[in-house]
């Protein structure tokens, strides 16, 4: 069972939300996020990435920086830029890119489920990543980054968001990416209870994006749990912030790759290895794969459509996966790229960006070859998960990205 629970949310005041909003921290470098903090100082962007407000010579992971987003946090609630609830409750947030739209709970979820495996991971976490967020959720004894979770449809849950969504919006607004935000709140005692009971009927929730967060965050509750020896359980840093989507809602977008070079090899001998693995076809233009087992490759001015053979598919749930068979059976054993995390002649890009960024990236930038994934599917993670297994790096792209700032989670210093 699944332990979800309401909390005393800190939200920006109705008026500043738009202008709170922000782009999940780790999404920019950090001479992108000094630019985007700087045009608004309301921006949750300049609390999530504190060394925007020093030196660029500053170490941005010294104690005093996180020190510093510890202090805008504080000033910022003292100004009533953001406002606590003064009861527990469950939030809303719906999130519409293209007229489609995805609605998600948001609610604390149990480290201890986290640890018990009840929340189940599908890649690894770096332990350097952690490190700056569990000195920053430490230091300002807040969750500002909602993990993004995902879970079975469950009708009971839909039926009390449904009502939820009829009542005025407590936000709503378009972000300058076009992307419409709106949030409500769920306090009615009744609905409460349902959803906590429903939760409560449910295995396992899996995490979609934010492994780093929800480590990091449960790194923090172990560290307050040994700082309170005399805790009992329902104190706010046993629970991380999280957005739970109902898996039928969800969209991942493909995650695409970009290789330097073909490993000395020509443009006709890399063709002739590739058909090996997938039957090629010349293209006159770009198209998106529209089918699992199929990548579009654009490679010396020409788009080509590849489907894997049969002999080269599998039902193993990790091996299956298209970004899977590619790295295995082309862009290992061919273009020698045998570890794509550490690896500088490959390249990912999320499918946002579009095929003309993939064609950009080739014909100005000098890359080699691109490659343009069909889309891992949620019943794909899902299955990974269940298997207790790791997808391989890049493996999927969620849009639209949940806002920072617009839900803060507080517990004990």
């Amino acid at each position: 069972m699944a332990e979800i629970v309401p909390f005393y949310g800190v939200l920006p005041a109705k008026e500043y939300a738009s202008r709170v909003a922000a782009l999940p921290y780790d999404v920019y470098s950090r001479e992108e996020a000094a630019v985007a903090a700087a045009k608004d100082r309301l921006s949750f962007l300049n609390i999530d990435r504190p060394e925007t407000q020093f030196d660029p010579s500053q170490d941005m992971y010294a104690p005093e920086v996180y020190c510093k987003a510890d202090e805008m946090l504080q000033a910022e609630i003292a100004e009533k830029i953001f406002v606590q609830d003064t009861e527990k409750n469950y939030y809303i947030y719906e999130l519409t890119m293209n007229g489609r739209s995805q609605t998600g709970l948001v609610a604390c979820a149990s480290i201890d489920d986290y640890i018990h495996n009840v929340i189940k991971k599908h890649e690894n976490t770096r332990a350097e990543k952690e490190e700056d967020r569990v000195h920053h959720v430490d230091q300002c004894s807040a969750q500002t980054g909602p993990i993004f979770l995902a879970y079975h449809r469950d009708e009971r849950i839909a039926a009390v968001i449904a009502r939820a969504k009829e009542q005025e919006p407590i936000f709503d607004f378009c972000s300058d990416d076009g992307i419409g935000h709106r949030g409500w709140r769920i306090g009615d005692t009744s609905d409460i209870i349902e959803i906590c009971e429903a939760f409560a009927g449910i295995d396992h929730i899996y995490i979609a994006d934010g492994h780093h967060r929800a480590a990091s965050a449960v790194r923090v509750g172990l560290q307050r749990r040994a700082e309170h020896p005399n805790y009992e359980g329902d104190e706010e840093f046993n629970y991380f912030l999280s957005v739970l989507f109902p898996d039928d809602e969800l969209m991942i977008m493909d995650y695409n790759r970009l290789v330097k070079d073909l490993n000395g090899l020509s443009v006709p001998e890399f063709l002739k290895r590739t058909g090996e693995v997938f039957e090629v076809t010349p293209c006159e233009e770009g198209k998106k794969p529209e089918k699992k087992g199929c990548v579009t490759m654009y490679l010396d001015s020409q788009w080509y459509h590849l489907e894997l053979k049969p002999q080269y598919r599998s039902a193993d749930p990790v091996l299956g996966l298209d970004v899977s068979a590619l790295q295995n059976h082309l862009i290992a054993p061919v273009l020698d790229i045998q570890d794509p995390k550490r690896n500088c002649r490959i390249d990912f890009v999320g499918g946002i960006r579009g095929l003309e960024e993939l064609k950009r990236r080739v014909d100005e930038d000098g890359w080699a070859a691109a490659f343009a994934m069909y889309p891992t599917s949620i019943g794909e993670l899902f299955a990974v998960a269940d298997a207790g297994l790791l997808m391989p790096p890049k493996s999927t792209w969620f849009e639209p990205k949940l806002r920072s700032g617009l839900f803060l989670h507080l517990f004990e210093r």
